[in-house]
């Protein structure tokens, strides 16, 4: 064996290495950029997280309960949550805090992965309380979220969101439960009683109209009775009347009404005038 062919050797050894490394050095870089591109779990909105806050603050006021959220990445170990928030206001977690002795927190932890991968996102949610809670009455709050639509696909779709619209159904959800009280309703002031309708029959104040056309024509009728009775009673003026044997108006004389005789009425007459 020639002293040049362990030399060669160890060189194909190193490109081999080399080749490698290289190769899971560029798998890694690419790894780790499309994590920060297209994994990262996107925070509330500024406006949202307001929101929540203002809401929060009027609910626990009233209750006497403390009401929080977090928001989490799955895959960031170690790392700080993506956001917290309560009625305290935005940044500040209600879990261990000497304001809140007893609290109310959902938690939110988001897993997104990459398009390559075979895995899908996920969502984990979680309610979590203070040490005098029951831990039954929190998994009643849990599933009541889920009930109300907040689900682990809506999560997935848009965690800032969904964890602060959690946050603010805590307080009612917490009434549900029994954890805390319902507000009070405000009743609103008594005002002065309204005035009392006129008296009358509802029938003729809605059909007045009705009633006022009926009279006035049974008034009209009346007249026209009236007047028809007087000029039948009213004699006829002399001269107005046809003369019995006035013409016709074809030329031909009219004829006049003769009582009817009995048959032989003529001969006996004639009898009589003969005896005398």
């Amino acid at each position: 064996m020639t002293p040049g062919k362990p030399a060669a050797k160890k060189r194909a050894a190193w490109v081999a290495w080399l080749a490698v490394g290289l190769i899971l050095a560029g798998c890694v870089a690419v790894g780790v950029l499309h994590t920060d591109g297209d994994t990262a779990v996107p925070a509330p909105a500024a406006d949202e997280r307001a929101d929540s806050v203002a809401i929060l603050q009027r609910s626990s006021a009233e209750q006497g309960l403390c009401y929080g959220w977090v928001l989490e990445d799955y895959y960031d170990y170690g790392a700080a949550p993506r956001n917290v928030g309560s009625n305290l206001g935005d940044g500040i977690a209600v879990e261990e805090n000497p304001a809140c002795p007893r609290w109310v927190q959902v938690t939110a932890d988001i897993g997104y992965v990459s398009e390559s991968s075979e895995s899908n996102d996920f969502a984990r949610i979680e309610v979590t309380g203070s040490p005098d809670i029951d831990t039954l009455d929190l998994l009643r709050v849990e599933n009541g979220l889920e009930q109300l639509g907040l689900t682990e696909d809506v999560f997935v779709d848009d965690p800032g969101w969904a964890v602060t619209r959690a946050a603010v159904m805590l307080p009612l959800l917490a009434v549900e439960a029994g954890l805390a009280q319902p507000a009070d309703t405000p009743v609103p002031a008594a005002g002065s009683p309204s005035p009392l309708p006129d008296a009358g029959s509802d029938y003729l104040r809605d059909r007045w109209g009705w009633l006022l056309a009926t009279v006035g024509l049974l008034l009209l009728a009346a007249l026209f009775v009236t007047v028809g009775v007087v000029q039948r009673r009213r004699p006829t003026a002399p001269g107005r009347g046809a003369a019995p044997e006035a013409p016709s108006r074809s030329g031909r004389q009219r004829r006049v009404a003769v009582p009817a005789q009995r048959a032989g009425a003529e001969t006996a007459e004639s009898r009589t005038r003969e005896k005398a």
